[in-house]
């Protein structure tokens, strides 16, 4: 089983996977691998539940229901989202060609990433958001001594920008998967600072919630608005996934002591299914190779997703279940 980090939360790709990044014959050979493993892993049995989805991390890609990799990007991913058009919108990590991290939208062209018809490249350290919104607007945060929340227009410059308040001299651990709320607020997780905000669009702070002390390092990685109020929240090092209600109370918990076995290892991205059903992401690997496990609100776990190789997954979207395709506006 690979353990992918060195740590510091999708940072750092591991060193196979950089090899593969500078050798075709590497790359090629590792995704093979990866789609054997997942086929054989997660090939449904009568009865079972599927899922298709898209993986963002060290190894961005769509897995079909039976396992298989139908399509890939080759780059490393930090967040991104699969449009109504088709389209995939990206977060993509740091590297040579953007050093301060970019966002793209790309066709899905055949099996791996096509033309890119949008592309904003970051102006500071790193880009750790996005997010299509309702009225066109493409939602970015940047990382940075100027951390910031930014709405592109369809251009790509810049129409909404709204400083975050938080600790500066660790950029990579400010923030994570800040989501836009129906009523105009911004939901922003604040690792280092070990709390999640509600920005208003003027940038006062209308609500927070500073995660538990212990277990240790409870950094809120994926904050997620429920329909009920209610905001669903990954603590990655701590193992745990919380749900908090509006004065912060922890309604509902799940961890590795209500599992046979620990599936959940740095649990960063995570989506509440329509079911109530929750899928989270395992982004140091759970036992057993791990990446994805879905576990109901009475904490029975339904369905993994089971690779014996290669990296853990950062943030997933589900695509599909059973067959059928999911809203676009998903939970998460």
């Amino acid at each position: 089983m690979m353990q992918p980090f060195n740590h510091t939360h999708g940072g750092d790709v591991t060193l196979a996977t950089k090899d593969a990044a500078m050798c075709p014959f590497l790359r090629g050979l590792l995704g093979s691998l990866l789609v054997v493993s997942a086929a054989l892993a997660a090939s449904p049995t009568d009865g079972a539940i599927t899922h298709r989805f898209i993986a963002f991390g060290s190894s961005t890609r769509i897995v079909e229901a039976d396992g298989t990799t139908s399509w890939t990007y080759p780059e490393s991913t930090r967040d991104g989202q699969v449009l109504q058009n088709g389209n995939i919108l990206l977060a993509l990590s740091k590297s040579e060609k953007y050093p301060g991290g970019a966002v793209v939208e790309v066709t899905p062209a055949g099996t791996t990433g096509g033309k890119i018809v949008f592309e904003f490249a970051g102006t500071q350290s790193e880009i750790n958001t996005v997010q299509r919104l309702e009225n066109g607007n493409t939602l970015v945060v940047e990382a940075g001594a100027r951390p910031r929340i930014l709405e592109l227009d369809r251009r790509g410059r810049i129409a909404i920008e709204l400083a975050l308040r938080g600790q500066t001299d660790n950029h990579h651990m400010q923030s994570r998967m800040t989501r836009k709320l129906a009523q105009g607020h911004y939901l922003v997780p604040q690792l280092l600072d070990r709390v999640v905000r509600q920005y208003t669009p003027k940038g006062d702070i209308a609500w927070e919630y500073k995660t538990p002390d212990e277990p240790k390092d409870a950094w809120p990685f994926t904050a997620i608005r429920l329909d009920n109020g209610n905001t669903l929240i990954t603590c990655t090092h701590a193992n745990m996934v919380i749900e908090v209600d509006a004065a912060g109370a922890i309604v509902w918990k799940v961890s590795n002591a209500d599992f046979e076995k620990p599936f959940l290892n740095d649990p960063c991205g995570a989506q509440r299914l329509a079911n109530g059903n929750t899928v989270i992401c395992s982004y140091a690997v759970g036992e057993g190779g791990t990446k994805l496990v879905e576990v109901t609100r009475e904490k029975k776990v339904v369905w993994t997703f089971v690779e014996s190789d290669g990296p853990g997954i950062h943030e997933v979207q589900i695509l599909a279940t059973d067959g059928v395709t999911l809203p676009e506006r998903p939970m998460r």
